[in-house]
């Protein structure tokens, strides 16, 4: 009952996304299901066992990452519980979180994306193919999140002005520009998109091949599929495709305050890490290039 009240105030109040609902309903069920193992009510959880309980999942094999995910959502949890009057302290308030090493995003090279996306324009002849295209042209080309990519609706893309709206983390209006050949790109998409006389019609821009609206694994097998072929890398998810296009403004002098804009973050302090890839790259190729290096 707690977590219901607690999921429908993130929910309504805070206006978490789906996804984030997800991902503390699991938090607090990993949490309730060890405080029955432990034959305690939850009410009397205190820090001694909150602390127990990060330690094995730390020991289990989860990641630093993972692991302050669970500390944020059981704190956050238990700061509404509190101001319910559910329980009387917060027993996560003193729980620190785990120190995690900087990690640097993780890009493809610029010069691979244009020949792939090049390539892709080429051989786009059927609507899928089309389609496909687009998506990787519009994550690149704006460096939208997924999640932002499947909210795109066709009156969103205002082709008069060259600009997109972007509904972004909490429903965070912005606007992104659109260069040409996505334009351009863009009028013929939805051209082909409109000859389909789908069955199952939707406002919804980036649509499957039987016109239903787009899903998060179908974005990701697109993406993973066609980065396949020009980087041998681990990681090929769409959020590479915005690491690499915030990567490419830095690298090309953009103001960081912009890119900052451009990606829809709050503070500026989650745009700064790019300068730190950056930087990363400039040594490596001083490094390959300096005949003393």
């Amino acid at each position: 009952m707690y977590k219901e009240r607690f999921l429908n105030f993130l929910k309504y109040e805070k206006r978490f996304s789906a996804h984030t609902l997800s991902a503390y309903a699991k938090e607090i069920d990993g949490l309730s299901h060890f405080v029955i193992s432990e034959d305690i009510k939850f009410e009397e959880v205190d820090y001694k066992l909150l602390r127990q309980y990060f330690s094995i999942l730390k020991e289990e094999g989860k990641e630093a990452v993972s692991v302050n995910r669970s500390i944020s959502a059981i704190k956050s949890y238990y700061k509404f519980l509190q101001r319910e009057g559910i329980v009387l302290q917060n027993p996560a308030r003193l729980i620190k979180a785990l120190k995690i090493p900087k990690k640097l995003p993780t890009i493809v090279e610029k010069d691979k994306i244009v020949v792939l996306l090049n390539q892709m324009e080429y051989a786009a002849g059927n609507f899928e193919e089309k389609r496909d295209y687009i998506v990787m042209e519009l994550l690149f080309g704006t460096g939208i999140r997924l999640s932002e990519l499947l909210k795109i609706k066709e009156k969103d893309v205002d082709i008069f002005s060259k600009k997109i709206l972007i509904f972004g983390k909490r429903n965070k209006e912005r606007f992104v520009p659109v260069h040409s050949t996505l334009l351009t790109e863009l009028k013929s998409y939805l051209e082909k998109k409109e000859d389909q006389n789908f069955e199952n019609k939707t406002e919804y821009l980036i649509v499957t091949k039987e016109g239903k609206p787009a899903y998060a694994k179908l974005i990701y097998r697109i993406v993973k599929n066609h980065l396949s072929m020009i980087t041998s890398q681990n990681k090929r998810s769409p959020h590479i495709l915005r690491h690499s296009f915030a990567t490419t403004l830095l690298d090309s002098g953009a103001d960081l305050n912009a890119i900052k804009e451009l990606l829809g973050h709050a503070g500026l302090a989650a745009t700064q890490i790019y300068t730190h890839n950056s930087a990363e790259r400039l040594k490596s190729i001083y490094k390959q290039a300096h005949p003393k290096a």
